[in-house]
């Protein structure tokens, strides 16, 4: 029996009862939280409330269409939709993905190949997610390159850049001096030693760090660790 994951909750908004509960079930046979709604009122009740990873939305509903919802949520927060619709008109499907859809599926559907779109979207947001730390004073995103400390917006170079890369995605690893300096040069930096590399660290630090707040510990003579949480 698989373990459900209640940290991947699937809003799921469609106004054939039928259906809504045939999703439900798959979805949650499949290891996932699914929660339904109806209508658009109801669906922004929910996700108001709700930490939603994932929307299935239908394009038809009683009180509105998908499309304006899916522009409303989209303005509160990137969260990944995935349409349903009877609808096979190419500008639906054009102004679904205009406005930021990840997917859209075409009824009738396959519920397995439905299911394995969910897979693939929910592990390409975990991704996105590990790209983001953020701790409140402090926060990365590397899919936009940009770091911010208290909301203001903190410059940084391209070396420094790709130094926060290597410790957000190796949280609480020893990144040995050695293991640095390659996958810099590997990811477009320019050849340094130890030295360069130390300077370049110190500078670092000296923009994210203070007294209340510190993420980079040098290991004496090994190399250095992320020690934000």
């Amino acid at each position: 029996m698989q373990k459900v994951d209640s940290m991947q909750k699937i809003l799921i908004v469609e106004d054939d009862r039928e259906l809504n509960m045939a999703l439900c079930y798959a979805i949650e046979k499949n290891k996932y939280t699914a929660v339904q709604a109806s209508s658009v009122r109801e669906a922004r009740e929910i996700y108001r409330k709700e930490e939603v990873r994932l929307i299935i939305l239908d394009v038809n509903l009683p009180d509105g269409d998908g499309f304006g919802f899916c522009k409303w949520v989209k303005e509160q927060k990137n969260t990944p939709v995935l349409f349903l619709t009877a609808r096979d008109m190419e500008e639906d499907v054009l102004e679904g993905y205009d406005l930021g859809a990840e997917d859209y599926v075409i009824k009738p559907f396959s519920m397995r190949i439905l299911l394995r779109k969910i897979d693939v979207i929910l592990k390409r947001v975990k991704n996105d997610d590990d790209s983001i730390f953020d701790d409140g004073n402090l926060k990365i995103d590397l899919n936009r390159a940009k770091v911010f400390i208290l909301g203001e917006e903190c410059s940084v170079t391209p070396t420094e850049l790709r130094l926060l890369r290597e410790f957000v995605l190796n949280k609480e690893r020893l990144l040995t001096y050695s293991i640095l300096l390659d996958r810099l040069w590997e990811n477009g930096g320019q050849l340094m030693d130890k030295h360069a590399l130390a300077v370049n660290v110190n500078r670092l630090r000296g923009k994210i760090e203070d007294e209340q707040h510190k993420y980079i510990s040098n290991v004496y003579g090994m190399g250095y660790q992320w020690i934000g949480q």
